[in-house]
């Protein structure tokens, strides 16, 4: 395996990323990783690492990196669960980011991807958890061509009132779209998951939608206290499963 750090210019400056791979049998096909609203640290890591392992060039781009390095988002994040005003803070740099940001830091991204030695050519796969599920479906709209398998497990935003809302752009999408929720969340009410598979039917998307039962917002991550062993190897199997159909051949 090969890890390593990278610098990538966009037009509000240098984003980093954290890259891994197989050291041999390339070139694999790119995964990118976009993160949840804690930001970059070693869970996050160790998931691209999981990714990378079964055989893609994955990628996990710091998206804070407007407001700094990993560590460095003013907040703390040992802190986030048991202080209200450290989590504050954290949504307060969630919301400085946007549809139309993370379409434009995409950009670069692919850039890269279609220059790296060990990224193969063609189709690219994106998985995003939390505040990134709006983001990986308006990446997956905004770069049809590019994105032909696209994972979101309990992310919010998908379907909001907003003039931005990804699923008004879900007929642009050619890519196969997975979207796993968890079965108790707050961040994603049961009616808006009631009105999702009658939203992406209607534009035509190839989307599955997949509720997990008795889980909670969180529980891939290892990490967390809702981690749920269960679901957290299903949300695997599912999205590698995706990635298979999609990014070979």
């Amino acid at each position: 395996m090969r890890e390593y750090e990278i610098e990538l210019g966009t037009d509000d400056g240098n984003m980093d990323c954290f890259v891994c791979h197989p050291d041999e049998g390339g070139p694999h096909p790119a995964v990118i990783l976009y993160m949840d609203a804690p930001g970059i640290r070693e869970e996050l890591r160790d998931m691209a690492r999981r990714i990378a392992t079964v055989g893609y060039f994955a990628m996990l781009p710091n998206m804070y990196y407007r407001t700094g390095r990993e560590s460095h988002y003013g907040f703390d994040l040992s802190r986030i669960r048991v202080d209200d005003g450290e989590q504050k803070k954290m949504f307060g740099v969630m919301n400085s980011l946007s549809n139309a940001r993370v379409v434009a830091d995409t950009g670069p991204m692919l850039t890269h991807i279609r220059s790296a030695e060990a990224a193969a050519a063609g189709a690219v796969g994106c998985v995003g958890y939390c505040m990134s599920g709006q983001y990986v479906v308006s990446v997956a709209a905004a770069f049809p061509d590019d994105f032909a398998a696209i994972a979101s497990f309990y992310g919010v935003g998908i379907i909001t009132e907003r003039d931005d809302s990804p699923h008004l752009k879900a007929e642009r999408i050619k890519g196969e779209l997975y979207l796993g929720f968890a079965s108790d969340d707050p961040y994603v009410p049961q009616d808006l998951l009631d009105r999702m598979p009658g939203i992406f039917k209607a534009a035509g998307a190839n989307a599955r939608i997949e509720v997990y039962p008795g889980t909670e917002h969180g529980f891939a991550f290892p990490q967390r206290p809702v981690y749920n062993k269960l679901a957290g190897e299903r949300h695997w199997q599912r999205m590698l499963a995706l990635f298979d159909r999609r990014l070979h051949g």
